[in-house]
């Protein structure tokens, strides 16, 4: 059952063009119990935190949100609860509708419309793999259902079909409504293409290459630093529109204890890369998220963390609070 709204979300505003979606975005995560059920009670104290810290705003179901893994009942459910918070709070949000199935995707973003999210995010079909007229047809399908929600395109390392800047920059001509994307980022040569093809949408990278990327002309990221703690994930952001120098030398280390502690869990052991981002809130302790993944996908056991949170505190110490404001969720 979807909870009964007591009383009309307040407005956060217009949908939001590419020269609004900016900064640290952090995504929302599912709390799952040991029964597989999504924990609805932590997912509003979750919700309640993220907004709490401040952050540029929130997106629900990416990866680590594991939209591939949710009946359509709890689809509704997230996002009622996720709208009807931010709205209360002015908190821009944005939803994922994402579907390996182009026509649950739609059936998504229809649903989703009246929740007002500032944008809705999308994958290409997924099955197989998409050409150039495919990913138009759907995009121009999506946004003539979304009117004037703006779509933002998700394109992960492991999608089947990588874009290059110059096939986004395509997508944006053909499809106005598209703004903004997620992408991996690159090389020097790509953020140079990336200018050249991408200057009309929000480009958004990695979270532990975010200082490179605004660098380069990027605009944020829904990120995985701000999975580890997403008040010192936007102080950083912050920092890099003052003192960008400083900010490089926080990824250094950022990037040191991704490639030292959690890369290995990716590529030495095989875990999916949603199973890192929510062993990083374990280490950050600042919400109750939990480790677990849904069947069939295996997880970092919890225990691990202490071993990570000893390096994170060592490489990165400015993502750990003082012993005065120890973290509620860390043992």
């Amino acid at each position: 059952m979807i909870p009964e709204q007591t009383a009309p979300p307040r407005k956060t505003g217009k949908p939001l063009e590419a020269a609004d979606i900016r900064g640290n975005w952090a995504t929302l995560m599912l709390p799952i119990n040991d029964d597989d059920r999504i924990d609805f009670a932590r997912l509003a104290d979750e919700i309640d935190a993220l907004i709490g810290f401040g952050v540029d705003g929130i997106y629900s179901n990416g990866t680590a949100g594991e939209f591939y893994n949710q009946t359509e009942t709890e689809f509704d459910r997230i996002h009622e609860l996720l709208a009807r918070k931010c709205h209360a709070a002015g908190m821009p949000f944005q939803i994922g509708v994402s579907h390996m199935s182009p026509i649950l995707s739609l059936e998504r973003l229809k649903r989703s419309l009246p929740w007002e999210p500032g944008a809705v995010q999308v994958i290409l079909p997924d099955w197989f793999p998409t050409v150039e007229a495919e990913q138009i047809a759907f995009l121009r399908k999506m946004a003539a259902v979304s009117e004037t929600v703006r779509l933002v395109l998700y394109n992960p390392p492991h999608a089947k079909i990588r874009l290059s800047p110059e096939e986004f920059g395509r997508l944006k001509i053909a499809v106005p409504q598209l703004v903004g994307v997620k992408v991996p980022g690159g090389s020097a040569d790509w953020y140079t293409q990336m200018r050249q093809h991408m200057s009309d949408l929000s480009v958004f990278v990695p979270g532990h290459f975010l200082a490179t990327g605004i660098r380069e002309g990027a605009h944020g990221a829904y990120s995985n630093v701000a999975c580890l703690h997403p008040k010192v994930a936007q102080d950083w952001y912050n920092r890099m529109q003052t003192d960008l120098p400083a900010a490089l030398a926080w990824e250094a280390r950022i990037q040191q204890f991704m490639s030292e502690f959690i890369a290995p869990y990716i590529n030495d052991q095989r875990f999916p890369n949603q199973a890192c981002d929510k062993m990083l809130a374990v280490v950050g302790g600042w919400a109750n998220v939990g480790s677990r993944l849904r069947w069939p996908y295996r997880f970092i056991p919890e225990s691990e963390a202490g071993r990570v949170r000893e390096a994170a505190q060592r490489l990165i110490p400015e993502f750990f609070p003082t012993n005065e404001n120890r973290p509620p969720y860390v043992a």
